[in-house]
């Protein structure tokens, strides 16, 4: 069986190579020839997986991406040839939680409010939304949870409408693309919601840049609109709208689910997916391959204060001030963007950082968030 995986996955020979003969490709060069011999494919979202790629291939069995978006994928033409496929949803949950927990510590020194006092909207609560809702929990801030399409299919969640999450201080979307119907997220915020949006709210997208009409953002802004916008995802990727990015309060480059924790993880989903397929047993997990963070063993920061504790915590593993920087700086036009995504540095998950709280009245939260206690 001849197993053929993107480059950009981590890990990937280490998990497959006892299933079959591996085959590596780069997303730059595969093309249908390449994979004309291919039982399994492994991508990521860099390689459209569509009938161009798969016309000369008569012998496809599974097809997987370690991640958890989808839209490189043609899933329709993949049912109609009766190939299997599977994604790895939730696989980034975790980062994606902690890069919008920094983004709101880090405005909120910028905004000069405390975190405490605010309610937070989070709009899709699927895998990263269920996450970052037990996060906020963890530390008892107030948040509100809005997902339409899992109400109407019976979440026994308690949900509320877009025009209460209007009226919270941080909105924070985790939604997939959708462009039509019911349960449309194209464009969910436009020119109406986003005009609706005051001097003191924040907004952060690390879903899907349409979801925030990026056009239409900055034409608001050029008109003297005060917005707090964190964008990690944007319309248009790479070809993004350059002036938008100076107008940000936090820009990244689609980075947000990528801790090697996250990236990784897409690759053991697969794993466990394929040995299902196969009827295999598993062999092999994350932690096998996962290497020791440097810098692993954190101090218990010395403030006083809780919501300090926790800040100088997170901000420590993972600062998003850092990132807006350099993108800030480096971004110039597509390739950069390209660029400044691929060549991203290694970046940690709390999980795998140890912080030895003691008897410290904060060791709840601390270790609630992910981080490990010394063994």
């Amino acid at each position: 069986m001849k197993i053929y995986y993107e480059d950009s996955m981590p890990y990937a020979n280490e998990f497959f190579a006892e299933l079959g003969e591996c085959q590596v490709f780069s997303h730059k060069t595969v093309n249908a020839e390449t994979l004309s011999d291919a039982d399994v494919l492994l991508t990521r979202s860099t390689t459209k997986v569509n009938h161009v790629l798969l016309e000369k291939n008569d012998r496809l069995k599974f097809v997987g991406t370690a991640t958890a978006g989808t839209d490189h994928v043609d899933k329709a033409y993949l049912t109609a040839k009766g190939i299997p496929f599977t994604s790895a949803g939730g696989c980034n949950a975790v980062a994606v939680a902690e890069y919008v927990l920094s983004a709101m510590f880090v405005m909120a020194e910028r905004l000069d409010w405390q975190v405490a006092d605010k309610t937070v909207g989070i709009v899709g609560a699927g895998h990263v939304g269920t996450v970052l809702s037990n996060v906020l929990s963890v530390l008892g801030i107030k948040h509100m949870l809005c997902d339409p399409p899992l109400k109407d299919g019976g979440d026994s969640r308690e949900m509320v409408d877009m025009n209460e999450i209007m009226g919270c201080d941080v909105i924070t979307l985790h939604v997939p693309f959708v462009a039509d119907g019911p349960y449309a997220t194209l464009d969910l915020f436009g020119t109406t919601r986003l005009s609706q949006l005051n001097e003191n709210q924040l907004l952060i997208n690390a879903c899907r840049g349409e979801v925030v009409n990026n056009k239409e953002a900055l034409t608001l802004f050029k008109q003297g609109k005060q917005l707090n916008l964190v964008l990690d995802v944007w319309d248009n990727e790479p070809n993004i709208e350059l002036e938008l990015v100076s107008f940000t309060a936090l820009a990244t480059a689609h980075i947000a689910g990528h801790t090697i924790e996250g990236k990784a993880r897409g690759t053991e989903m697969l794993y466990f997916a394929l040995c299902k397929q196969l009827g295999v047993k598993p062999t092999k997990k994350l932690s096998d391959y996962l290497p020791t963070a440097a810098d692993s063993q954190k101090p218990l920061p010395k403030s006083e204060g809780f919501w300090e504790v926790i800040k100088d915590l997170v901000l420590d593993v993972y600062d998003i001030s850092v990132d807006d920087k350099q993108f800030k700086q480096k971004h110039d036009g597509a390739e950069s963007f390209r660029y400044i995504r691929k060549h991203y540095p290694i970046r940690r998950e709390f999980s795998a950082m140890t912080v030895n709280a003691g008897n410290s009245v904060h060791s709840k939260a601390i270790y609630g968030l992910g981080f490990l206690a010394p063994q």
